[in-house]
């Protein structure tokens, strides 16, 4: 028994040593010949220098591999761990080694304030006038990168839709078509239709310049409250959930709670950031400002007034055999004299089929 458990000892050494070893191995090959998108390897021929010195550089990693382990393993497929930026690399030898993707670095006080995984809206106390005149955004440096959520066409933008405001924009998709997160963050809210009404299945990130991001009407999200996601990572798919006549994803860009038009940020058309810094002037934070306006523009658009609010239309009741005033009057929530006012009739009047009741 002892002799077992020696030997079981000895081997789990010995394959802890020899996958160290191949990481670094395949570190040394994958600085040169591999790039990592996010949970998959590719291999790639690298076409920069001279051909001299990839000729250099391949001898001097075939000499060092050869002398250890024979030919160079190719690396032909990775499994996930428990955490997603870890991951198994198999190669074509029946070996592997673990490899770390980069993970976004981003402040530990991310959820420290007005964190709340169960409301899509937390900023609620926080009042529009008493936010700074402007603030600058960076939206992205060396370390943090960012992705348009979905390359579709624009079918709504962030404008009043009738009376009502539409507090982001519309990206056209088809049932099932990726959605991406916008940049590095932090999931606050995974929630189904159930919870949030007219967003359907939705996702809000925030991100560590004080912006959160918006996704609506998902088919299925792949994350959870808590993950931290990289710019251009899956987080799930387009739908036509929630209040939603059609395939689409509404997008959202928000500060503080405010929301703004992502067109500031996002030039959708072509798939393109405007800006690495962003000036967020408080008067964006109006339905009536987008992007396209000077901010001259801007700022008088922002102190219009809303549309007033429309007149509600009447209601009529076609009169069907059997009705009578008192009862149009209980299943309308209203009484006979007011039924009788509207219409200009007695309460004796006797109706007749098919006559129409005026009831609001």
């Amino acid at each position: 028994m002892k002799k077992v458990l020696l030997f079981s000892l000895c081997l789990i050494f010995t394959l802890s040593v020899y996958s160290q070893d191949r990481k670094n191995i395949f570190q040394r090959i994958r600085d040169r010949y591999t790039t990592i998108v996010y949970d998959t390897i590719y291999i790639y021929q690298d076409t920069t220098g001279t051909y001299e010195d990839n000729q250099l550089a391949e001898e001097e990693i075939d000499e060092e591999s050869e002398s250890r382990f024979g030919n160079i393993p190719v690396p032909f497929d990775t499994l996930d761990t428990d955490d997603k930026y870890h991951k198994v690399v198999l190669f074509d030898d029946n070996t592997w080694a673990f490899f770390d993707i980069t993970k976004p670095i981003l402040p530990d006080t991310l959820d420290s304030d007005h964190w709340d995984t169960d409301q899509v809206h937390t900023y609620r106390d926080v009042d529009l006038k008493n936010l700074p005149d402007e603030v600058d955004l960076v939206l992205i440096d060396s370390l943090h990168g960012y992705c348009i959520p979905n390359k579709g066409q624009i079918v709504s933008e962030f404008k009043y839709r009738g009376r009502r405001p539409h507090k982001g924009v519309d990206i056209d998709l088809d049932l099932g078509d990726p959605v991406y997160a916008a940049f590095d963050g932090v999931v606050r809210v995974a929630l189904p239709t159930r919870y949030t009404g007219g967003y359907g299945n939705v996702l809000v990130i925030r991100h560590a310049n004080g912006l959160e991001t918006y996704y609506g009407h998902l088919s299925k999200y792949i994350v959870n409250s808590g993950d931290v996601v990289t710019a251009g990572e899956l987080i799930g798919y387009g739908g036509s959930t929630g209040r939603s006549t059609g395939p689409h994803l509404h997008f959202e860009t928000r500060y503080m709670g405010q929301p703004f038009d992502p067109q500031r940020i996002f030039d959708f058309e072509n798939g393109i950031l405007r800006c690495t810094v962003f000036t967020l002037r408080k008067h964006y934070f109006s339905i009536n400002s987008h992007y396209g306006q000077s901010d001259k523009e801007s700022l008088a658009a922002s102190k219009a007034p809303a549309p007033k609010p429309a007149a509600p239309k009447a209601v009529y009741h076609k009169v069907r055999k059997g009705d009578t005033l008192g009862g149009i009057a209980r299943k309308y929530h209203t009484t006979v004299k007011k039924l009788c006012k509207l219409n200009g009739i007695r309460e004796t009047k006797v109706l007749q089929i098919g006559q129409r009741i005026k009831v609001r």
